[in-house]
């Protein structure tokens, strides 16, 4: 059950060392990186990855808790090759995934991060991998080249980008003005919203299933805008009711 106790019917439209085995990637060497920084409720946050999946979780704290995993393919000495560079002030935390340039590392970085609630999440994005937010309820940017992105429990405003992969978004609450949007290439989008929403939906599916039992511009009186857009792949809208 999520934090808000929804559940959805369909309605549809179209920093010690630690040496590991791990079967499931084929990667070999893994170094953990774990720190603790505090943050305003309504500062702002950002992170860029290159290779591995993000995943950012809000809670009640004023800080921020980032816990990473550095793998290495094949050489201990790839993962002192990449950084993990955090500029922390009191209002704003930024968090970059740093590779040599001009150089091949296969080195993959995987996060965990938890976050304020009300912080404002200027930006999250990975080339190869996934992105996973929960429980956020301002995300101006999430992106991804090569990787699905799942938005659970968030606010209106939620802009998701991914070029081959799903999107897959929840929101708990209507967007403000500025309003909400999906977008991927390569892959369909589902978007989840409460069944009371007003807003004008704007869907675009070029090669791949639109389904609507009746199409409409608008939810109820319309409201703020939602941005649906796909090349290769379905779009369908979920409603979600209360289970109370």
């Amino acid at each position: 059950m999520s934090r808000h106790g929804f559940r959805a019917t369909v309605f549809a439209f179209c920093l010690p060392l630690v040496a590991a085995l791990s079967a499931s990637s084929g990667y070999a060497i893994s170094k953990d990186f774990d720190q603790t920084y505090p943050l305003q409720p309504c500062g702002t946050f950002e992170l860029q990855n290159v290779n591995g999946p993000v995943e950012v979780q809000g809670w009640d704290r004023n800080e921020v808790e980032i816990h990473a995993v550095k793998t290495a393919k094949q050489q201990e000495a790839d993962l002192e090759r990449v950084s993990i560079e955090v500029d922390a002030r009191p209002d704003a935390i930024a968090v970059i995934t740093r590779y040599p340039q001009n150089e091949g590392v296969e080195v993959a970085v995987e996060y965990t991060i938890h976050v304020p609630h009300r912080v404002r999440v200027e930006h999250i994005g990975t080339v190869n991998g996934t992105l996973r937010v929960s429980g956020l309820d301002n995300l101006e940017d999430l992106h991804t080249v090569n990787g699905d992105i799942e938005v659970f429990e968030a606010g209106g405003n939620v802009h998701a980008h991914t070029t081959n992969g799903n999107v897959h978004l929840e929101l708990a609450h209507a967007p403000d003005k500025a309003g909400a949007t999906a977008e991927t290439t390569n892959g369909s989008l589902v978007v989840a919203v409460p069944s009371d929403l007003q807003a004008e939906i704007e869907a675009k599916c070029l090669n791949g299933n639109f389904y609507s039992r009746e199409m409409r511009g608008k939810l109820g009186g319309g409201g703020a805008p939602i941005h649906l857009h796909t090349v290769n792949g379905g779009i369908r809208l979920i409603v979600l009711r209360s289970s109370v």
